[in-house]
Protein backbone atom coordinates (compact mmCIF):
# COMPACT_ATOMS: atom_id res chain seq x y z
CA UNK A 1 0.00 0.00 0.00
CA UNK A 2 1.14 3.41 -0.99
CA UNK A 3 2.16 5.32 1.91
CA UNK A 4 1.40 9.10 2.07
CA UNK A 5 3.06 12.00 4.24
CA UNK A 6 1.40 15.98 4.49
CA UNK A 7 4.40 17.67 5.54
CA UNK A 8 3.16 20.93 7.44
CA UNK A 9 -0.39 21.48 9.63
CA UNK A 10 -1.00 25.33 8.13
CA UNK A 11 -3.56 26.30 6.26
CA UNK A 12 -2.92 23.81 3.42
CA UNK A 13 -1.63 20.64 5.69
CA UNK A 14 -4.90 20.98 7.57
CA UNK A 15 -6.62 21.26 4.39
CA UNK A 16 -5.28 17.94 2.98
CA UNK A 17 -5.55 16.24 6.09
CA UNK A 18 -9.52 17.10 5.88
CA UNK A 19 -9.48 15.66 2.48
CA UNK A 20 -7.51 12.30 2.84
CA UNK A 21 -9.99 12.09 6.32
CA UNK A 22 -13.22 12.40 4.39
CA UNK A 23 -11.72 9.82 1.33
CA UNK A 24 -11.22 7.27 4.26
CA UNK A 25 -7.15 7.31 2.87
CA UNK A 26 -5.06 6.96 5.62
CA UNK A 27 -1.99 9.56 5.78
CA UNK A 28 0.72 10.64 7.98
CA UNK A 29 1.79 13.90 9.49
CA UNK A 30 4.50 15.66 10.78
CA UNK A 31 6.21 19.28 11.16
CA UNK A 32 8.96 20.96 12.74
CA UNK A 33 8.05 20.57 16.03
CA UNK A 34 6.96 16.63 16.56
CA UNK A 35 4.27 15.28 16.59
CA UNK A 36 3.01 16.28 20.38
CA UNK A 37 2.69 19.92 18.69
CA UNK A 38 0.07 18.11 16.21
CA UNK A 39 -2.68 17.26 18.61
CA UNK A 40 -4.83 19.94 17.35
CA UNK A 41 -5.15 18.38 13.88
CA UNK A 42 -4.75 14.78 14.95
CA UNK A 43 -7.65 14.96 17.92
CA UNK A 44 -9.71 16.41 15.03
CA UNK A 45 -9.36 13.90 12.29
CA UNK A 46 -8.81 10.66 14.38
CA UNK A 47 -6.82 7.85 13.42
CA UNK A 48 -6.71 8.39 9.84
CA UNK A 49 -4.11 10.83 10.10
CA UNK A 50 -1.84 10.00 12.58
CA UNK A 51 1.67 12.37 13.59
CA UNK A 52 4.59 10.93 13.65
CA UNK A 53 8.40 12.89 13.76
CA UNK A 54 9.50 14.47 10.65
CA UNK A 55 12.66 11.95 9.70
CA UNK A 56 9.76 8.97 9.55
CA UNK A 57 7.37 11.22 7.57
CA UNK A 58 10.16 12.08 5.27
CA UNK A 59 10.27 8.46 4.29
CA UNK A 60 6.63 7.89 3.06
CA UNK A 61 6.13 6.72 -0.58
CA UNK A 62 4.68 10.49 -1.56
CA UNK A 63 5.81 13.18 0.59
CA UNK A 64 3.45 16.53 0.16
CA UNK A 65 5.46 19.61 0.95
CA UNK A 66 2.91 21.51 2.37
CA UNK A 67 5.09 24.30 4.26
CA UNK A 68 5.95 27.81 3.38
CA UNK A 69 8.91 27.97 0.19
CA UNK A 70 11.22 29.02 2.84
CA UNK A 71 11.04 26.13 5.26
CA UNK A 72 11.15 23.44 2.44
CA UNK A 73 15.50 23.59 2.44
CA UNK A 74 15.87 23.08 6.33
CA UNK A 75 13.20 20.33 5.85
CA UNK A 76 13.97 18.14 2.89
CA UNK A 77 17.57 18.35 3.62
CA UNK A 78 17.53 16.17 6.13
CA UNK A 79 17.18 13.32 3.27
CA UNK A 80 20.17 12.44 1.35
CA UNK A 81 18.85 10.65 -1.41
CA UNK A 82 15.02 10.12 -1.98
CA UNK A 83 15.55 7.25 -3.97
CA UNK A 84 12.71 7.61 -6.65
CA UNK A 85 10.03 8.68 -3.74
CA UNK A 86 7.69 11.27 -5.06
CA UNK A 87 7.90 14.70 -3.89
CA UNK A 88 4.84 17.14 -3.89
CA UNK A 89 5.61 20.37 -3.93
CA UNK A 90 2.59 22.63 -2.74
CA UNK A 91 4.42 25.50 -1.72
CA UNK A 92 3.83 29.20 -3.21
CA UNK A 93 7.35 31.47 -3.62
CA UNK A 94 5.88 34.15 -2.32
CA UNK A 95 7.24 37.52 -1.45
CA UNK A 96 6.01 38.92 1.67
CA UNK A 97 4.21 41.42 2.75
CA UNK A 98 4.02 42.36 -1.04
CA UNK A 99 1.82 38.65 -1.53
CA UNK A 100 3.58 39.00 -4.51
CA UNK A 101 6.10 36.47 -6.84
CA UNK A 102 9.02 36.07 -5.49
CA UNK A 103 11.88 37.11 -7.49
CA UNK A 104 13.80 33.82 -8.32
CA UNK A 105 15.86 34.81 -11.07
CA UNK A 106 13.12 33.47 -13.96
CA UNK A 107 13.19 30.23 -12.79
CA UNK A 108 10.27 28.19 -11.58
CA UNK A 109 10.00 27.54 -7.78
CA UNK A 110 9.68 23.99 -8.35
CA UNK A 111 12.66 23.42 -10.45
CA UNK A 112 14.59 24.74 -7.56
CA UNK A 113 12.41 22.30 -4.85
CA UNK A 114 13.75 19.67 -7.41
CA UNK A 115 17.65 20.31 -7.13
CA UNK A 116 16.88 20.03 -3.21
CA UNK A 117 15.30 16.20 -3.38
CA UNK A 118 18.03 14.66 -5.49
CA UNK A 119 16.62 11.17 -6.39
CA UNK A 120 12.96 12.26 -5.84
CA UNK A 121 10.17 12.55 -8.53
CA UNK A 122 8.88 15.70 -8.03
CA UNK A 123 5.22 17.12 -8.97
CA UNK A 124 3.33 20.70 -8.59
CA UNK A 125 -0.12 19.92 -7.09
CA UNK A 126 -2.39 21.41 -4.44
CA UNK A 127 -1.14 24.72 -5.30
CA UNK A 128 -3.59 26.76 -7.11
CA UNK A 129 -6.82 26.34 -4.53
CA UNK A 130 -6.91 28.51 -1.69
CA UNK A 131 -6.74 26.60 1.69
CA UNK A 132 -10.76 26.69 2.69
CA UNK A 133 -11.44 25.58 -1.08
CA UNK A 134 -9.24 23.07 -1.24
CA UNK A 135 -10.72 21.85 2.27
CA UNK A 136 -13.88 21.75 1.24
CA UNK A 137 -16.20 18.53 -0.23
CA UNK A 138 -14.87 19.12 -4.43
CA UNK A 139 -18.14 17.16 -4.96
CA UNK A 140 -20.35 20.00 -6.41
CA UNK A 141 -22.98 17.90 -7.47
CA UNK A 142 -22.75 18.96 -11.17
CA UNK A 143 -18.75 18.38 -11.12
CA UNK A 144 -15.82 18.03 -8.91
CA UNK A 145 -13.33 20.46 -8.37
CA UNK A 146 -10.82 20.67 -10.78
CA UNK A 147 -6.71 20.65 -8.93
CA UNK A 148 -4.01 21.06 -12.00
CA UNK A 149 -0.75 19.05 -11.60
CA UNK A 150 2.51 19.09 -13.59
CA UNK A 151 5.85 17.25 -13.06
CA UNK A 152 8.89 15.66 -15.22
CA UNK A 153 8.05 12.12 -14.59
CA UNK A 154 5.05 10.94 -16.21
CA UNK A 155 5.00 7.65 -14.09
CA UNK A 156 4.55 10.38 -11.01
CA UNK A 157 2.02 12.47 -12.64
CA UNK A 158 -0.29 10.06 -13.30
CA UNK A 159 0.52 8.41 -9.46
CA UNK A 160 -0.21 11.86 -7.89
CA UNK A 161 -3.72 12.05 -10.19
CA UNK A 162 -4.98 8.71 -9.03
CA UNK A 163 -4.36 10.33 -5.70
CA UNK A 164 -5.96 13.70 -6.77
CA UNK A 165 -8.93 11.23 -7.85
CA UNK A 166 -9.40 9.78 -4.72
CA UNK A 167 -9.42 12.60 -2.79
CA UNK A 168 -12.73 13.52 -4.66
CA UNK A 169 -11.08 16.37 -7.19
CA UNK A 170 -10.58 16.27 -11.04
CA UNK A 171 -6.98 15.99 -11.66
CA UNK A 172 -5.64 18.31 -15.10
CA UNK A 173 -2.32 16.85 -15.99
CA UNK A 174 -0.29 20.15 -17.38
CA UNK A 175 2.02 17.78 -18.57
CA UNK A 176 6.11 18.98 -17.58
CA UNK A 177 7.38 21.65 -15.33
CA UNK A 178 8.24 23.53 -17.63
CA UNK A 179 5.25 23.88 -19.81
CA UNK A 180 3.13 24.45 -16.77
CA UNK A 181 5.61 27.20 -15.43
CA UNK A 182 3.66 29.86 -17.24
CA UNK A 183 0.53 29.36 -16.00
CA UNK A 184 0.40 27.36 -12.73
CA UNK A 185 2.97 28.91 -10.66
CA UNK A 186 1.94 31.74 -7.90
CA UNK A 187 0.80 34.73 -9.81
CA UNK A 188 0.05 33.09 -12.96
CA UNK A 189 -3.87 32.31 -14.64
CA UNK A 190 -4.53 28.77 -12.55
CA UNK A 191 -3.44 30.16 -9.11
CA UNK A 192 -7.19 30.61 -7.48
CA UNK A 193 -9.16 29.52 -10.21
CA UNK A 194 -12.15 27.18 -9.25
CA UNK A 195 -13.45 24.93 -11.64
CA UNK A 196 -15.74 21.91 -12.09
CA UNK A 197 -15.07 18.99 -14.55
CA UNK A 198 -17.93 16.76 -14.63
Amino acid sequence: MTTYAIIGAGAIGSALAERFTAAQIPAIIANSRGPASLSSVTDRFGASVKAVELKDALQADVVILAVPYDSIADIVTQVSDWGGQIVVDASNAIDFPAFKPRDLGGRLSTEIVSELVPGAKVVKAFNTLPAAVLAADPDKGTGSRVLFLSGNHSDANRQVAELISSLGFAPVDLGTLAASGPIQQFGRPLVALNLLKD
